[in-house]
């Protein structure tokens, strides 16, 4: 009975020095963090990565209701909400890009003209004004561009683009709004769309307890918080691709989710390059506002954080050819070399994650237009 009291104060003793061990780990991160940025220790990146600090969003701009009030972004929201420029009127920009689900739609994949499911998840639109290129696959280079992309394509909006200017010139309304926004009562497909790339532009994500934090209030995150940032920077190698203000690299990566020569076969970045070397790659998506994004990745394959971030855990290392047929083969996708074995435990997956919660946002509902030209 007595060796067995030995026993258990030992290993009592044991415990309690491994969670003082990991109080002081703690506490001596969040004195670490609460440093200026610039003293902050070094994230792990691998040679020939270009990255960029990380970076607060502005706090609230003071014009943003009189630049809402602009005939230009009045008249490119009001096109944004309208079925109108769909060939069925029952499809609009927002069917895809609601704003009550931080500007996605929480799909797998989109539903659109005639029930039709889509290939890709809908990316949120939020800071979209900061993207370098649009789309997974990088296909569009400017936001006006991007926008003729869904109005004619047959899965989701299926218009013939012929027949948008004549659809909106007969309703006196429209006439009124584009000689607002352009002083012309004549317009023609450009103006279209530069007024709805001009609305999404002002979509821009709230301020998080992240940015509180990067900005000095260093209450403002938890320590579990502070624990997954610097894994976040460090063990998890997550700074390679997810850095600067938004959490993105602005590049295209394979991951390993091509599902090539299989039914759900999508060769991403490929199909506009037609570069070998691009099989498989799409881009990276900004990490402001994930927890509000769901379902991830390209396909949505993935609804629950934990398991987006058990997938980097692994390293993705199966899914690199290992026949001599796939060898020989310059299409079979090699996962990108930053993806590694992470060695991760269940408790610090827990805290990149919850370090991502304190990176979202509240969202922001925006109101739909009341009414519609008619």
């Amino acid at each position: 009975m007595k060796r067995l009291s030995v026993v258990f104060i030992t290993l009592s003793s044991i415990i309690l020095s491994i969670t003082l061990l990991s109080n002081k780990s703690i506490d001596d991160l969040r004195v670490l963090y609460s440093k200026p940025i610039t003293e902050w220790p070094k994230p792990t990146i691998d040679s020939g990565v270009v990255w960029s600090e990380f970076k607060s969003l502005p706090k609230i701009d003071s014009s943003y209701l009189r630049k809402m009030d602009h005939p230009l972004i009045k008249l490119g929201k009001t096109l944004f909400f309208d079925p109108i420029l769909s060939s069925s009127n029952q499809i609009s920009c927002s069917s895809c890009h609601n704003p009550q689900t931080s500007w996605a739609d929480h799909l797998t994949v989109p539903t659109g003209h005639d029930h039709l499911q889509g290939t890709r998840n809908s990316i949120s639109l939020l800071n979209v004004y900061a993207r370098k290129s649009m789309f997974w696959d990088g296909r569009a280079g400017s936001l006006e561009e991007q926008a003729l992309f869904p109005i004619e394509a047959h899965h989701e909006m299926d218009m013939d683009i012929t027949k948008v200017i004549p659809k909106l010139k007969a309703v006196p309304g429209y006439r009124k709004m584009f000689e607002e926004a352009f002083g012309d009562e004549d317009f023609s497909i450009p103006e279209v769309m530069k007024a709805i790339a001009s609305f999404e532009r002002t979509l821009q994500s709230r301020r998080s307890r992240f940015d509180e934090f990067l900005d000095g209030k260093h209450n403002a995150m938890t320590d579990q918080e502070i624990q997954g940032m610097h894994l976040f920077r460090t063990k998890a190698r997550c700074m390679n691709c997810h850095n600067g203000q938004f959490l993105t690299d602005e590049s295209f990566h394979n991951l390993g989710l091509t599902y090539y020569k299989r039914k759900y076969e999508d060769l991403g970045r490929y199909e506009v390059t037609k570069n070998p070397a691009d099989v498989g790659k799409f881009r990276t998506p900004s990490l402001r506002d994930v927890m509000n994004t769901n379902p991830w990745m390209h396909n949505g394959l993935f609804d629950n954080m934990i398991g987006v971030l058990n997938m980097y855990n692994s390293g993705m290392v199966m899914n690199n050819p290992k026949t001599a047929a796939q060898l020989a083969d310059p299409m079979f996708p090699h996962t990108d070399p930053l993806l590694k074995p992470l060695d991760l435990t269940r408790e610090e997956i827990q805290a990149v994650a919850a370090f991502l919660q304190a990176a979202t946002g509240s969202k922001y509902k925006m109101p739909r237009p009341e009414t519609l030209p008619r």
